[in-house]
C-alpha cells in the first residue's frame, strides 16, 4: 500500500496542465470528420434511404440572417447569432461567456450521392433541418435476369 497523498495542490497542477494541453492542442482536430471545440453550430448528419440528413444545432438564430447554399458538393451553412440579452452594466467583469455569438460559417462536404438540386432548409426549437435528395441513379434497384 502506498503512503502517497494526492492533495489539492496536486490536483490543481495536475488540471492547469491538461488545461495547457488542451490549449495546445485544442487547434488541431484529432480526427477527419472531428471540428476544433466550441465550433458553431454543432452538426449531426446522417441518411436515409432517399435523403441526407443534416441538423445544425443553432439556438437563438435571426433565419433573416442565416443563408444556405450548396457549391459544387459543398454545403455552406452561414450568419449570424446575436446576443439577444441586456449588455452587462460598465465597470461589470465578465467571467464566463459560454454562449457564441458573431459571425459563424460551417461547410460540409456532401456525399456524391446528393443531389444539390433537392434541397430543403427549415428551422425549428433551434434546428437548422436541411435535408438534401439523393439522386435516382445512386439509389438501390433490382434488375431482373433474362
Amino acid at each position: 500500500m502506498s503512503d502517497a497523498f494526492i492533495g489539492p495542490d496536486l490536483v490543481s497542477e495536475l488540471d492547469r496542465l491538461q488545461r495547457q494541453m488542451s490549449g495546445l492542442f485544442g487547434g488541431f482536430p484529432t480526427s477527419l470528420r472531428s471540428t476544433r471545440a466550441g465550433t458553431f453550430p454543432q452538426i449531426n448528419i446522417g441518411s436515409t434511404e432517399n435523403t441526407v440528413e443534416i441538423v445544425a444545432f443553432a439556438p437563438g438564430l435571426d433565419v433573416s440572417k442565416v443563408d444556405v447554399s450548396v457549391d459544387k458538393g459543398l454545403l455552406t451553412i452561414a450568419g449570424e447569432r446575436t446576443t439577444g440579452h441586456a449588455q452587462p452594466q460598465e465597470g461589470a467583469r465578465q467571467y464566463a461567456q459560454e454562449r457564441f455569438s458573431g459571425s459563424f460559417r460551417r461547410v460540409i462536404e456532401l456525399p456524391q450521392q446528393a443531389d444539390p438540386d433537392n434541397v430543403q432548409a427549415r428551422y425549428i426549437d433551434g434546428c437548422l433541418l436541411i435535408s438534401v435528395g439523393k439522386r435516382e441513379t445512386s439509389k438501390p434497384r433490382s434488375i431482373t435476369v433474362q
